[in-house]
């Protein structure tokens, strides 16, 4: 009995030390914003708006947060629609070494990183005459994620009745057709899995964005949070504070709204 005692008390320890170590840093981002001095302490927040109107009146801030909304709504259509046409051809067409190439793309995705290949994508985008392009940085970071989203595709692709796109097929309808009307409806989770994948990588990506994007208007949030800081290297915590949370919310909100739709739910599931 004791031994039990002690052994839930331990537990319940555990779990406190591991709320407390995630929860008190979203504490402090909460309240910060709402502080005249913020430190480094979480404290009562006395309400102020000042931080708020610093960030509105810093010249590159909000900017910065347009381009984070461009760039990740660019990537997300783009790798969405090639992925969903490749993942249906890879999952209808029996080609010899199908699914060693899919693991070959996922692998090879998965050891050059973007920290490797930073030197070859920078000399392809001068010679493409794309940096300080936010075209060139979508079409980069397209690439360097389809390989993953087509491999999680597939496994929707392959879960949907294929009696369903021979009746079509039957009423004459096109490849294009069945693929938009028959096949888009069934995998639609798959869709928006691949979508908030997407662009949560590419809202968050600072590497690329900070190599190939030397023009500071057309820098993103993640790397303009970077410059943040006093001449002395200190963290201005009122900016960086108030402009992590406008950060952040655009992340939540779409997390909420895709989780109402679509029914996502935090252990990562999907409801169909």
């Amino acid at each position: 009995m004791t031994r039990f005692v002690l052994g839930r008390i331990g537990f319940s320890t555990l779990i406190a030390v591991l709320l407390a170590f995630f929860t008190i840093p979203l504490l402090w981002l909460v309240t910060a914003p709402f502080t005249s001095d913020p430190s480094y302490e979480v404290k009562v927040p006395d309400f102020t708006w000042d931080n708020f109107q610093a960030v509105v009146e810093h010249p590159y801030a909000l900017p910065s947060l347009y381009n984070s909304l461009v760039l990740s709504v660019g990537t997300a259509v783009l790798v969405v629609l090639l992925a969903a046409l490749a993942a249906y051809a890879l999952s209808r067409v029996r080609l010899p070494g199908r699914d060693a190439l899919l693991y070959a793309l996922l692998l090879l995705s998965s050891i050059i990183t973007g920290t490797a290949a930073m030197v070859p994508l920078f000399q392809l985008a001068v010679e493409l005459n794309l940096i300080d392009s936010h075209l060139g940085l979508i079409l980069i970071l397209t690439g360097g994620l389809l390989p993953a989203a087509i491999f999680m595709l597939k496994d929707f692709m392959d879960s949907t009745p294929k009696s369903y796109e021979e009746s079509a097929r039957v009423f004459g309808a096109s490849p294009l057709q069945i693929v938009r009307h028959v096949v888009v409806p069934l995998v639609r989770p798959g869709l928006a899995t691949i979508g908030v994948w997407a662009l949560a990588n590419v809202w968050g990506n600072f590497l690329m964005p900070y190599l190939l994007l030397s023009d500071v208007e057309k820098q993103p949030a993640a790397v303009i949070t970077y410059t943040l800081y006093t001449e002395g290297g200190q963290a201005n915590l009122s900016m960086l504070s108030t402009f992590g949370l406008l950060y952040s919310i655009p992340v939540v909100l779409m997390y909420l709204f895709v989780s109402k739709k679509y029914g996502f739910r935090f252990h990562g599931g999907i409801k169909r």
